[in-house]
C-alpha cells in the first residue's frame, strides 16, 4: 500500500490501490547502481497503474525514470567507508531502493513527479505531485525527433520551403528548446525548429540552412508560429558592407529597419520579407562524398602506418558490476540520463589505508549561448544537460574507433515515452593508456645512473551528440593521485544563411552564404568532496610578491614571493572569482587531518586555468538569468540532502521554459545566508568553458578543441605516492628505421 501520496499537490493517503509491480531481477550489487532496464519497465508500469486507479490522468508520456540515490551517510556505511579517515565506519542501516519519475499528462499538458520505493520485491508509489504551471521536465529524444515530422507536414512550412526551391521531403530540422521567449504561454511544451535542406542521403544538411524558424508544440504536434530572423543590409559609400556599431547605437540599432526586440506574434510572419534561398554548394565531410564530388582532387592520406595499443597480459583494472578498481583507485561508475557519466565513492588505497577523496563527480549543467542579438537568435542558448539530458544523447561506442586498446564497456538505459527502456549497449568506455613519463632523474655523480617511470592513466569516457555538436568527456585517473576531466568539442558548427555581401558583425563566414555565429560553451562541473572524510573546508590561495622594495632589509634582491591562504568560511562568500595576476587556486582541505611534516591540512587542489571563461552576455540578459552559475568560476555551498536528494543542478531541476525566476532550487540562492562552510559537508560547482569564434578551418566539421580541469593532492600523501610504480622498460620499442641508432633501456 502506498502512503503519504499527493495528488495535484494535495497530500493524502492512498488505500487499496493496486500500484505495485514485482521486480524481475534480484537485488542490486551497489546502492548507487542505476535502475536496470527491467526496473525501468516495472517502475513505469507501477506509475501507470497508480495513475489509472487514483487520478483523472488518461494518457501518460514518460520523460525520466531513474534511481533516487540513498542518503550519503547510508551509502558510506553500507560500503564500510568511514566518515573520517582512520575512524570506524558507521553502523550500516537498511537502504531502501527508490526511483523518481517525471511524466506528462498528454491530454492536459500537466507535468508530474512521482517517487517510488522498492519494498519486499515490489515497487510502491510514495508520492505523486503535479508540478506548478510552466514547470517542464526535460525534452525527450522522441520529442526532438518528432519535430522534423511536424514541420514537414505543415502547409505554411511547405510553401515557404517551395518559395526558395526546397521540397517538403528535403526539409530537415534540429529541434531545440525554445530557450526564452516570453510571447508564448508558460504551459505550452514547445520547441524551435532550426531548419535545413538536405539534397541527398548523406549530404551535409548543415551546409544548407533555411531562412525561417518554426515553433512547434510537441503535445498538439502542430506548428504554432514562424519566426523570420532579420538580416543586415548596411553598406558604406563604396558599396562595401559595414558593421553596425551596437555599442553606440543602443536601442536604436536597426536590422532591415527593425529592432532586435521580438515582434508581437501577430506581426512575426512577414510576407513581404525578401527571402534568401539555402546555399546549394555541397559542404561534404565524409570521404566517399568528397571523392564523389571532387574526384581526383580528393585523396585520403596514404602515408599513415598502423599504430596499435597492445596489452599482451590483459588490463590492470578489475570490474565488478559498476564498481571499478585500478591499482590503488576504487570507484563506482554509473550512467545517468542527464549527467552522463557519474563517478561516486572515489577512494585511494594509501599503503593499506582507504582514503576517501570524492563522494560524487559529474557534469551538472552546461549552456551554449550564441552572441547574435537579432531575434530570434538570442533564444539559442541550449542547456544541453538540463533541457535534453547529456546521457540520453550518448553514442554507442565502437572498438578501434572511439576507443583504442583493450576496452571494457558499460551499458546505459533511459525511459521511452511508453515506459519501456531504451538501452545503449556500449555507452561508457574504460581503458588504460600510456601518458609519457611519470617521473625521471639522472644522477650524474655516480656514472649517470638513471631511473625513469612511465605514467599510465585510467580513462573513463563517453561521447554525446547534441544535434550538430559532439562532446567527448574523458575522466582520467593517474598513479600519482591526480584526477582530471578533459572535455573535447567537435562536430558541426550551427550556421545560419546569409545574403551576398551581407555584413556579419556577430559571426564568421565559413563558406559562401554560411554564417557561423559567435558562441560560448560553458560547463558546470559538480564536485562533492570527501577529502579524508566529509568535513571539508575550501581554502583560497593567492601567490603574491613580497610587498617590500628591492634593496630593503626584507627583500634586498627583490625576488621574494609568498602564498596567502584565506578559508571560505561563510556561505554568503561561496561565489568566488578567479584572479590571474594572483595565480589564484583553491584547495579542498580537511582541517581534521594534517601532513606529518608540513603540518598543513590535507587537501586536493583545483587547477582550471585552461578552462576559466567568463559569460559574455550581460548579467541581466535572458541567458544569464537562467544560467546564474556562469557568473563565477567557483561556487561553494553546503550540501543539503532532502527527500529528493542533494543540491545537484545549478540552474534548477526543471530547466525547459524557465524564464529567469530565481527559486530555492538555484545556485545563486544557495550562496545566500550565513551558514558555515568550515568543516562541513560541502559541494563545489566549477564553471569552465571556451568562447568559440569560428574559423573557416572549423568547417565543414570541427577539429576537436579541448579544455581541462585538474584535481591534485596537496599535503595529502606523505611523499611522492608513485615511488612504487615499476620503472619503464618496454621491449617492444625499436628504432624507426633499419639504420637507426638506439640504446637499450638502462634505467635501474
Amino acid at each position: 500500500m502506498a502512503t503519504s501520496a499527493t495528488i495535484d499537490g494535495v497530500p493524502g493517503t492512498a488505500t487499496s490501490i493496486q500500484s505495485t509491480t514485482k521486480a524481475t531481477l534480484p537485488g542490486y550489487k551497489h546502492p548507487l547502481d542505476p535502475l536496470t532496464p527491467d526496473e525501468i519497465v516495472a517502475v513505469s508500469l507501477t506509475v501507470r497503474k497508480y495513475a489509472a486507479a487514483n487520478t483523472p490522468i488518461k494518457a501518460i508520456r514518460f520523460i525520466t525514470n531513474y534511481l533516487l540515490p540513498p542518503p550519503k551517510k547510508d551509502v558510506l556505511a553500507y560500503l564500510g567507508i568511514p566518515l573520517s579517515t582512520g575512524a570506524k565506519p558507521e553502523k550500516a542501516s537498511e537502504i531502501v531502493r527508490k526511483a523518481e519519475v517525471d511524466f506528462i499528462d498528454v491530454v492536459t499538458g500537466d507535468s508530474y513527479n512521482t517517487i517510488l520505493s522498492l519494498k519486499d520485491g515490489a515497487w510502491e508509489v510514495d508520492t505523486l505531485e503535479r508540478l506548478p504551471t510552466g514547470v517542464q521536465p526535460q525534452i525527450s529524444v522522441e520529442e526532438l525527433l518528432i519535430c522534423e515530422d511536424i514541420i514537414r507536414a505543415d502547409e505554411r512550412v511547405q510553401k515557404l520551403a517551395k518559395d526558395v526551391g526546397v521540397e517538403p521531403h528535403q526539409l530537415r530540422a534540429d529541434g531545440w528548446a525554445i530557450g526564452y521567449d516570453g510571447r508564448f504561454p508558460k504551459k505550452q511544451r514547445i520547441q524551435q525548429a532550426l531548419m535545413f535542406a538536405c539534397f541527398g542521403e548523406h549530404d551535409n544538411l548543415y551546409g544548407h540552412p533555411m531562412d525561417f524558424i518554426p515553433v512547434i508544440d510537441s503535445l498538439t504536434q502542430k506548428v504554432i508560429h514562424i519566426d523570420f530572423p532579420a538580416h543586415y543590409t548596411s553598406t558604406d559609400a563604396s558599396g562595401s558592407p559595414t558593421i553596425l556599431n551596437f555599442s553606440d547605437a543602443g536601442k536604436d540599432a536597426t536590422l532591415n529597419g527593425s529592432s532586435t526586440v521580438p515582434p508581437p506574434l501577430s506581426d512575426s510572419l512577414d510576407a513581404n520579407r525578401p527571402r534568401i534561398p539555402p546555399p546549394r554548394a555541397p559542404q561534404d565531410y565524409l570521404p566517399d562524398m568528397l571523392q564523389k564530388n571532387l574526384g581526383s582532387k580528393f585523396k585520403l592520406r596514404d602515408d599513415i602506418k598502423p599504430l596499435h595499443v597492445i596489452q599482451p597480459e590483459g588490463v590492470s583494472f578489475k570490474v565488478n558490476g559498476n564498481e571499478l578498481e585500478w591499482q590503488k583507485w576504487k570507484m563506482h561508475i554509473a550512467f545517468h540520463h542527464r549527467e552522463g557519466i557519474v563517478l561516486s565513492t572515489v577512494t585511494y588505497n594509501d599503503d593499506g589505508v582507504i582514503r576517501p577523496i570524492f563522494y560524487r563527480l559529474s557534469l551538472a549543467e552546461m549552456v551554449v549561448p550564441y552572441g547574435a542579438p537579432e531575434h530570434p537568435h538570442p533564444r539559442k542558448h541550449a542547456f544541453d544537460a538540463g533541457e535534453y539530458g547529456m546521457g540520453t544523447m550518448a553514442n554507442e561506442l565502437s572498438l578501434g574507433c572511439d576507443c583504442l586498446g583493450q576496452i571494457h564497456y558499460m551499458p546505459g538505459a533511459f525511459v521511452k515515452h511508453d515506459g519501456t527502456a531504451f538501452i545503449i549497449k556500449n555507452v561508457i568506455c574504460i581503458h588504460e593508456e600510456d601518458h609519457a613519463l611519470l617521473w625521471k632523474h639522472t644522477d650524474f655523480r655516480v656514472g649517470g645512473r638513471t631511473h625513469a617511470v612511465r605514467s599510465r592513466r585510467l580513462v573513463v569516457s563517453m561521447i554525446c551528440t547534441l544535434a550538430n555538436y559532439e562532446y567527448i568527456f574523458y575522466y582520467y585517473f593517474y598513479q600519482d593521485g591526480n584526477v582530471e576531466l578533459e572535455i573535447r568539442l567537435t562536430g558541426m558548427l550551427q550556421v545560419y544563411v546569409k545574403g551576398d555581401n551581407e555584413p556579419n558583425p556577430f559571426g564568421t563566414t565559413v563558406a559562401p552564404g554560411l554564417n557561423a555565429q559567435y558562441h560560448q560553451h560553458l560547463f558546470s562541473l559538480r564536485l562533492d568532496p570527501m577529502v579524508d572524510g566529509l568535513q571539508n573546508t575550501v581554502v583560497e590561495t593567492d601567490v603574491l610578491p613580497l610587498n617590500a622594495p628591492t634593496g630593503s632589509a626584507l627583500n634586498f634582491a627583490g625576488n621574494g614571493f609568498f602564498t596567502k591562504e584565506t578559508p571560505i568560511t561563510n556561505q554568503k562568500d561561496g561565489a568566488r572569482d578567479y584572479d590571474l595576476e594572483k595565480d589564484r587556486r583553491w584547495i579542498i582541505t580537511n582541517p581534521g587531518h594534517k601532513h606529518p611534516a608540513s603540518q598543513k591540512n590535507v587537501g586536493y587542489a583545483i587547477g582550471m586555468k585552461g578552462g576559466i571563461c567568463r559569460m559574455l552576455a550581460k548579467d541581466d540578459s535572458w541567458v544569464a538569468k537562467r544560467a546564474g552559475f556562469t557568473k563565477k568560476p567557483l561556487w561553494v555551498v553546503k550540501d543539503k540532502e532532502g527527500p529528493k536528494g542533494s543540491r545537484l543542478y545549478p540552474s534548477g531541476k526543471y530547466v525547459p521554459g524557465t524564464r529567469g525566476e530565481e527559486t530555492e532550487d538555484f545556485i545563486t540562492s544557495w550562496v545566500q545566508g550565513d551558514e558555515s562552510l568550515v568543516d562541513e559537508d560541502i559541494v563545489l560547482f566549477l564553471t569552465l568553458g571556451i568562447t568559440h569564434i569560428p574559423r573557416p578551418e572549423d568547417w565543414p566539421v570541427m577539429p576537436a578543441e579541448s579544455l581541462n580541469v585538474h584535481f591534485r593532492p596537496v599535503h595529502f600523501f606523505t611523499a611522492n605516492p608513485c615511488l612504487d610504480v615499476p620503472r619503464a622498460n618496454d621491449s617492444h620499442s625499436v628504432p624507426a628505421f633499419p639504420d637507426g641508432q638506439s640504446n637499450a633501456c638502462s634505467c635501474n
